[in-house]
């Protein structure tokens, strides 16, 4: 027993000593591989599955996280954008564009903008019109959020109590001296 106490001892004492020591462990959850390390980036994010095919696709505009992702094959284009983070505030979900490039191998002939009204997906209890859709993505899609400041007027409530205060104090000033 004192010896297996020790022995447990050492180990630990060398683990302090030489953390470079380490376990080979269960690559089955592993993520990322050296391709990807080498073009990491704070906006490269892997949710490839190491079962299916993954492709490269990009997110622009008003979302939590834009930057390039690396998906599996068959993700439509509202699941990037839940992967993304969500739709910041400021997105305009009305005019959510899919960039599709002209590729000869996936037998797309054209250049396209697809065009998507997630308004549409959050509001409408069904979907009336067929050209309403969530489309897969392919490789090397770019899908562009627009978006803009909303002038609320609640963000300038500070500026109108200020001048609506300078005002009343002006009235009341030529009020007062009038009076006299």
């Amino acid at each position: 027993m004192k010896i297996l106490i020790r022995n447990i001892l050492i180990f630990l004492i060398s683990l302090t000593f030489f953390p470079s020591i380490s376990f080979p462990q269960d690559n089955k959850n592993e993520r990322i591989g050296l391709d990807e390390i080498l073009k990491s980036g704070t906006n490269y994010f892997n949710y490839s599955d190491k079962d299916k095919v993954n492709i490269e696709v990009s997110i622009w505009g008003y979302v939590r996280n834009p930057g390039r992702y690396l998906i599996p094959i068959g993700t439509s284009a509202i699941d990037l954008i839940t992967l993304s983070g969500g739709p910041q505030n400021e997105a305009k979900l009305e005019d959510i564009r899919i960039l599709r490039l002209k590729n000869d191998s996936l037998h797309v002939s054209e250049n396209k903008i697809i065009n998507l009204n997630y308004n549409d997906f959050l509001w409408e209890k069904e979907i009336n019109n067929p050209n309403k859709q969530n489309p897969q993505l392919l490789p090397g899609d770019l899908i562009l959020i627009p978006g803009g400041p909303r002038y609320q007027f609640r963000d300038n409530l500070g500026i109108v109590l200020s001048v609506t205060s300078v005002l009343v104090s002006v009235a009341i000033l030529l009020v007062t001296i009038f009076r006299k």
